[in-house]
């Protein structure tokens, strides 16, 4: 391009830009209404990327809350000699594993280290602190800090009262004392009796949440992660890190460390299939930005066409039009762009608190902001307000200047290749979707709905002509509705595609994650018929484990009909120690097997085989291995008929085992095999075996005492069934009945359930919610446009003696065709993509081996109810908020 060519380009953008300005304060409202929809997701962006970067802490920063008012901070934590990085934030052993201490190190050994004339000062963190509040058990993360040490003190904040200094003493964080309920000067008493006085509410900056601070670290304290503060008497020697370290000390500094590798903690880099879900949603969420604010300047150019006509005439080309429409997104998309900057990181700031507290859990760095991101977020706002004024910027440029003077409708109808262009985009994104989808590429799915999604948009064009045209059969409201729809196809299209899109994406997603749910539901299998509660040791077992008798009365004060029975498992001969390694299953006769593994490639007729068809499932929310009981256990462990539980004790008496698969009996006898893990051939035995029918289908082994004493194990007790009687017990019951539990020795409850514990009803709603907003957006934008570009046609309808109330009537009218075509078009491209997907899925599992079971069809009720809902809304709203009144307006024409 040469200069002078150049220099009128620039002058020529002067101007459009200029004629922007003005035509944006002449038209106050729909500026408004344009910078509004632009500057809400900039707001939302700009909060979260400011609030990113004030939440991603400086290593400066990082540092300080470590080290206090010390000038570095030692961690003991290794036997062996480590090598660390630059700052110390990391170690690694110089050779060999990692040898952890088994001990706390002592005052005394740190302090050989050092050098003459250093100050100490010792931390524990990641302590427990257990107390109980009413009956309920409260386990709290504590921390053992002297806050009187000036070396420790900067730690934290005191927010009232004092720091501990006695040993009978605690502070507590304010998340803490709520949760604790009390107060300073009240006792709080741990579970294993010790008694302390709250004195103090504490903060530490890296954690809001509950925490304990005791006074100090006591040679019999509890466990925990050591740190020690130390002040040198003179700078820190490189030699002397050196030396820390081939002891194992990890030694975190304030300045960095020379000859040592510097390890970078920024933003972490997506992977590409993460990089690219992120793009093509923020392609799908440009795209919807770009189509509600579309029509906003479609109307623009309608109303200004005289103008541009007079441009035209005096001597400017399209590319002269093109560039003032052009104009008007640039000035309007850098207005929301700065509006939703300023509110954002405004927001930022004045929120700061409520994100420090309730999302991040801990105090944020500086105030800053992010230059860069904001600087992107105000780049796509000003280039959405371009692409949503691209395509009235072509009209512009294509327009008669004879009709644009005479200030008459130009009737020209849309270009046919769009059309063939969406129908090309449309198949072609289905056609990615269904490939993508066979391929689990989240990636590729997203951008074949996007693409099929921008095909409907540009097909839609054509899609409102032809309803305009069938319009007539209509009564006279309606139908004028539909010809004003038709004939500012710019502004009722984009608006239709913009509702199009949301819930299409709304749909497409509700259907798969139901069909997911459904599919989850059909292939849950309890381990324990449902209701039943199996309670496991916390820890280490008991060598003297409590009874069952003790047991059964401490739950019936939570399950009173609940029945208790111990359940052990079979350990090798020895320790308890020893009991995992070895391992005890029933053995499938060699012509029950089947012939195929899963590295082999497997023909057609293996999926119809039926020895490779398991007939049951594996359990999901209740894990149990093989089992040694006398029979007391079968009826909470399988629920089967009391016949069957006769026999199969019966079997257990006579020292032989019960199983599940009656493929693994063979003339009343089943083999059973003891795996060591230590190396060396199995060793089993035929025992008398019984096949459980009945029940749950879950594969179960139940060694009678006397069996497993002949296969040389033992049994290991393991914990206890609880029999609820068919009175399924809740989270709740759940908390009390290990609160109850806590006296006689920790256990952890898991109570089988007959259908997931995972509800996506929320989820659902949600995206009918979300979608709704957007339809609602929609509708009332295009409705208010149209009204204010149809005061002609209404001052007609008074002139001709129209009943006021068919302004209502037709603005009903109007907002029901957007929001009715758009979630009808959108329903019906969303099911379709959810269909090719699940097709794709299910044809890949079929394929699969072994053979897994397909995705259902399921289509969300209240997804759909809400997205029916939602059009009637928009039309009740727009003959609510509309004036009966007709305008009456004088022609010069």
């Amino acid at each position: 391009m040469t200069g002078g060519r150049l220099a009128a380009v620039r002058g020529s953008w002067r101007t459009a830009l200029r004629i922007a300005r003005r035509e944006a304060r002449r038209s106050r409202r729909r500026t408004l209404l344009v910078l509004v929809m632009i500057a809400l997701p900039v707001l939302g962006l700009s909060f979260a990327a400011v609030s990113y970067d004030m939440g991603e802490l400086t290593r400066a920063e990082r540092i300080e809350r470590q080290l206090g008012g010390g000038d570095v901070a030692l961690r003991w934590d290794s036997l062996t000699a480590v090598t660390q990085d630059a700052w110390g934030e990391s170690a690694w052993p110089v050779q060999g594993e990692w040898v952890g201490r088994t001990r706390p190190a002592t005052a005394e050994e740190v302090r050989a280290l050092l050098p003459e004339g250093s100050r100490l000062a010792r931390t524990r963190w990641w302590m427990t602190f257990s107390t109980r509040v009413g009956r309920h058990v409260e386990s709290i993360e504590a921390r053992a800090v002297d806050l009187t040490d000036p070396l420790t003190r900067p730690l934290a904040r005191v927010r009232d009262g004092r720091p501990p200094v006695r040993p009978d003493e605690i502070a507590v964080s304010p998340t803490a004392l709520r949760r604790l309920e009390t107060r300073i000067g009240d006792p709080v008493r741990t579970i294993d009796g010790t008694t302390y006085r709250v004195v103090g509410v504490v903060e530490y900056p890296d954690n809001l949440r509950d925490v304990i601070t005791l006074p100090g670290v006591s040679p019999e304290g509890a466990a925990g992660s050591d740190t020690w503060l130390v002040d040198l008497p003179g700078p820190l020697d490189p030699g002397l890190v050196d030396r820390l370290n081939a002891q194992g000390v990890q030694v975190v500094a304030r300045e960095r460390l020379p000859g040592r590798d510097e390890f970078s903690r920024g933003m972490r880099v997506p992977d590409a299939d993460e990089a690219g879900v992120v793009g093509v949603v923020g392609g799908l969420g440009l795209l919807e930005v770009v189509l509600l604010v579309g029509p906003a300047f479609a109307v623009s150019v309608r109303r200004r066409r005289r103008d541009l006509a007079l441009v035209a005439v005096a001597g400017g080309d399209a590319s002269h039009l093109r560039r003032i429409v052009l104009a008007d997104g640039v000035v309007l998309g850098a207005g929301g762009a700065a509006l939703g900057l300023l509110l954002g990181i405004g927001a930022a700031f004045a929120g700061r608190p409520l994100v420090e507290q309730y999302v991040l859990g801990e105090r944020l760095g500086a105030y800053r902001i992010f230059p860069t991101a904001l600087l992107a977020i105000a780049a796509t706002a000003v280039l959405a307000g371009v692409l949503a004024a691209m395509a009235p910027a072509w009209t512009a440029a294509r327009q008669d200047v004879a009709t644009g003077l005479a200030g008459r409708r130009d009737a020209s109808r849309p270009r046919r290749r769009w059309l063939l262009i969406g129908v090309a985009l449309t198949v072609a994104g289905t056609a990615l979707a269904a490939y993508a989808a066979g391929r689990t590429s989240q990636t590729g799915v997203l951008a074949g709905v996007a693409l099929g999604e921008l095909g409907l948009v540009f097909c839609t064009p054509t899609l409102v002509g032809v309803l305009g045209r069938a319009g007539r059969l209509l009564p006279l409201t309606p139908r004028l509705a539909l010809r004003d729809a038709s004939r500012n196809r710019s502004s009722a299209a984009p608006a239709i595609s913009a509702v199009m899109a949301a819930v299409a994406g709304s749909v497409a997603i509700g259907v798969y994650v139901a069909s997911d749910e459904t599919r989850s539901r059909e292939l849950w299998q309890p381990g324990l018929p449902p209701g039943n509660v199996l309670l496991t040791h916390s820890g280490e077992i008991p060598a003297d484990p409590p009874s069952a008798d003790v047991v059964a009365t401490r739950a019936r004060m939570v399950l009173p009909d609940a029945t208790v029975t111990p359940v052990a498992i079979p350990g090798c001969a020895g320790t308890v120690r020893e009991k995992d390694d070895c391992a005890v299953y029933a053995v499938v006769p060699p012509e029950q097997r089947c012939p195929y593994t899963s590295s082999d490639p497997v023909p057609d007729s293996a999926r119809r085989d039926p020895r490779c068809v398991s007939p049951f499932q594996e359990p999901v929310d209740v894990y149990l291995p093989a089992l040694v009981d006398d029979g007391a256990a079968l009826a909470a462990l399988t629920g089967a008929a009391a016949g069957e539980l006769a026999a199969a004790r019966r079997t257990l008496a006579a020292g032989g085992a019960v199983v599940t698969d009656a493929r693994r009996v063979v003339d009343g006898q089943v083999r059973v095999e003891v795996n060591y893990n230590s190396g060396g051939p199995p060793t089993g035995r035929l025992l008398p075996g019984y096949a459980l029918r009945g029940g749950l289908s879950v594969d179960r082994l139940v060694l009678s005492p006397a069996a497993a004493d002949a296969l040389g194990l033992s049994a290991v007790p393991l914990g206890y069934l609880l029999d609820t009687a068919g009175s399924p017990a809740d989270d709740r019951q759940m908390e009390r009945l290990t609160d109850e539990l806590y006296d006689i020795g920790p256990m952890s409850a898991q109570v089988a359930t007959a259908d997931p514990p995972s509800d996506q009803r929320p989820m659902l709603l949600l995206l009918a919610v979300a979608s709704g907003v957007i339809t609602l957006g929609a509708a009332a934008v295009a409705t208010g446009l149209a009204a204010a570009e149809g005061r002609r046609d209404l001052s007609t309808l008074a002139a001709v003696g129209a009943d006021p109330r068919v302004r209502r009537l037709l603005s009903l009218c109007q907002a029901g065709v957007i929001a009715v075509l758009g979630s009808a078009l959108g329903i019906v491209a969303g099911l379709g993509s959810a269909v090719v997907v699940l097709a794709a899925l299910n044809q890949r599992y079929a394929e699969s081996w072994p053979v897994q079971p397909p995705y259902p069809m399921t289509v969300p009720g209240v997804t759909l109810a809400a997205l029916v809902v939602v059009p009637l809304v928009a039309m009740g709203g727009a003959a609510l908020f509309t004036r009966s009144r007709l305008p009456i307006e004088r022609r010069l024409d």
